[in-house]
């Protein structure tokens, strides 16, 4: 698809970011408004993949405590005050741009900015057996305690707390 490239998200832009979740992730719905909410409390970690103005990925993150998982299709009310941690919310691309180079330039877009801004870690959790695709983009497996493995039992079986050092 010509014109395709990573840009700022835009509130006219979440419409096809839920469409997008919601065929990459059936599993684990979240509303719309969970997505605007993300966008208004932390604009510069929101990016789409987009032709023009139709979105075919995304990507968002935020201020997060380290070893915190937020729960799933839930407000957020607010973010920390701190910046050394960080929560990569979610990477989604739709199936046919998947495995084309277009995620790597993102995720370390992202990864020089919160770095830039006193980062020193980013988490995920990782689903749908994506461990070895996080890996390759730095990210490794941690041991979670027990409350963190409660949280994680929301996003299902393979559900992997990840992080990466900025």
């Amino acid at each position: 698809m010509s014109g395709l490239a990573w840009r700022a998200m835009e509130p006219a832009d979440i419409p096809g970011v839920v469409a997008t979740a919601a065929a990459c992730f059936p599993d684990h719905f979240e509303a719309q408004g969970c997505f605007e909410e993300r966008l208004a409390l932390f604009p510069q970690g929101c990016f789409v993949l987009a032709s023009g103005e139709e979105v075919r990925g995304y990507l968002i993150v935020y201020p997060w405590p380290a070893g915190a998982v937020p729960p799933l299709n839930s407000a957020l009310g607010g973010l920390p005050d701190q910046r050394e941690a960080f929560y990569l919310h979610d990477l989604a691309l739709q199936d046919p741009l998947r495995g084309k180079g277009h995620t790597r330039p993102i995720v370390e877009q992202a990864a020089a900015m919160l770095r830039a801004m006193g980062g020193r870690s980013l988490a995920l959790v990782s689903v749908n057996d994506s461990v070895p695709f996080w890996r390759a983009m730095g990210f490794e497996p941690v041991v979670p305690d027990a409350s963190l493995t409660a949280k994680l039992a929301s996003y299902g079986e393979d559900a992997r707390y990840m992080v990466r050092a900025l």
